[in-house]
C-alpha cells in the first residue's frame, strides 16, 4: 500500500537531519514506498468548506547535509492525504491550539491525523503526569507564589517550570537558601498570572533524564538517557546533555506499560515519557524525539517501528 503522508513541521531548513526524528520518519516511510509531503503550521487553513494546507512533495536523500529535494507545491485538503502527522514543535501557544482546532475539523471531514489533535489538546506535556499520580514525585501546580514558597520550604530542593515550553527552557532548580529564590518565583508565577509546576528535585538526574518512547501503546525496548553536563541540572539535549541509549529498566517498563494502552486508545500513536530515577516527570505528545539517537546507538529501527504502526491505522 502506497500512502501520501503530509508532515506538519518547522521550516525544513531548521531541521537537523542527522538527529531529527521527523526526518527519520520521512526516510523510513519513503523506504516503504510512501509519498512524502511537508508543510508548515502557517499553511494550515479553512476555505471553501474544507481544511487545507500548502504542502510540498519531497524526495529524501541519505545525506544529512543535503537531505531533501523539493518538488511541486500544492494546496490540498487534509482529507486527501492518507495521513497527517502533526510534528510542529512547541511552544504550545494560541497559534498551536488554533492549529489543533483546524486539525480536529479536518478529522470530522475524514482526515486521519496523528497524534489526534483532540488528544494533543487534552494532554499538556507537563500536566499529563497528574493522571498517573502513583508514578509522580511530590508535585505542585499553582499560580500562587506563596504556595510555591511553602513547597520549597517543605522539600528544600525543588524544580520549577513553565507549562508551555520545551527543551529545558524556563526550568529552574531552587533550594531553600538560594539567594535568587524570591525573584525566580516572582518571574515564574508573574504575580498570580501564570500557572507553573514545582516538583521535588530528583537527584537521580545525574544518571540522566530518560526518554521512553511508546508507539501505539507499546514501549520501544531502549530509552535515551540525557545526562546533564557538569554544573547543569537539566537533562535536555538542547541544554547540552549527553545522550546515552540504554535498555529499559524494570521501573521504566512498568510505567510505560501502565500508561501506553490508555493513551493509545485516545489517539496518541507516539508518546515520549520522561523518567528520572523512579519518577515520571513529563508525558510528551506534540513532537516526541530521540529516534535517531536510540537507532544509531542500539540498531533498533525506531522510525521503521513507527511507520509500521502508522500503516496499521491506514489500512
Amino acid at each position: 500500500m502506497s500512502a501520501a503522508l503530509v508532515f506538519i513541521v518547522d521550516p525544513l531548513e531548521s531541521l537537523k537531519a542527522y538527529k531529527d526524528s521527523s526526518v527519520a520518519m520521512m526516510r523510513a516511510a519513503q523506504a516503504r514506498g510512501h509519498a512524502i509531503w511537508a508543510a508548515e503550521q502557517t499553511g494550515l487553513h479553512w476555505h471553501k468548506s474544507r481544511v487545507a494546507i500548502h504542502a510540498t512533495r519531497l524526495s529524501l536523500t541519505d545525506n544529512d547535509e543535503d537531505w531533501y529535494r523539493a518538488h511541486e507545491t500544492e494546496t490540498r485538503a487534509l482529507k486527501d492525504f492518507s495521513a497527517v502527522l502533526m510534528r510542529k514543535d512547541p511552544p504550545f501557544d494560541l497559534e498551536y491550539v488554533a492549529s489543533t482546532w483546524l486539525l480536529s475539523a479536518a478529522v470530522r471531514e475524514g482526515a486521519k491525523v496523528f497524534n489526534a489533535p483532540d488528544a494533543i489538546r487534552d494532554h499538556n506535556e507537563k500536566l499529563g503526569i497528574l493522571e498517573f499520580a502513583p508514578f509522580v514525585a511530590p508535585t505542585l501546580v499553582t499560580r500562587e507564589p506563596q504556595a510555591i514558597q511553602a513547597f520549597i520550604d517543605e522539600h528544600r530542593d525543588v524544580v520549577v517550570k513553565r507549562l508551555d515550553v520545551m527543551g529545558g527552557e524556563n526550568i529552574f532548580r531552587v533550594r531553600t537558601d538560594d539567594p535568587n529564590r524570591n525573584v525566580i518565583v516572582e518571574i515564574m508565577a508573574q504575580g498570580t498570572r501564570r500557572m507553573v509546576m514545582a516538583q521535588r528535585y530528583i537527584p537521580e538526574i545525574k544518571d540522566g533524564d530518560h526518554r521512553v518512547l511508546i508507539i501505539d501503546g507499546k514501549p520501544v525496548p531502549n530509552c535515551l538517557a540525557r545526562i546533564p553536563k557538569p554544573g547543569e541540572s537539566r537533562g535536555n539535549l538542547a541544554a547540552g546533555a549527553k545522550a546515552v541509549a540504554k535498555p529499559l529498566s524494570a521501573r521504566q517498563r512498568e510505567i510505560a506499560e501502565a500508561l501506553g494502552p490508555t493513551l493509545a486508545q485516545r489517539g496518541l500513536l507516539l508518546i515520549g515519557l520522561d523518567v528520572i530515577g523512579d519518577w515520571l516527570t513529563e508525558v510528551n505528545v506534540t513532537s516526541p524525539t530521540c529516534f535517531r539517537e536510540i537507532q544509531d546507538q542500539t540498531g533498533f529501527d525506531v522510525a521503521g517501528a513507527f511507520v509500521s504502526a502508522l500503516e496499521t491505522h491506514l489500512s
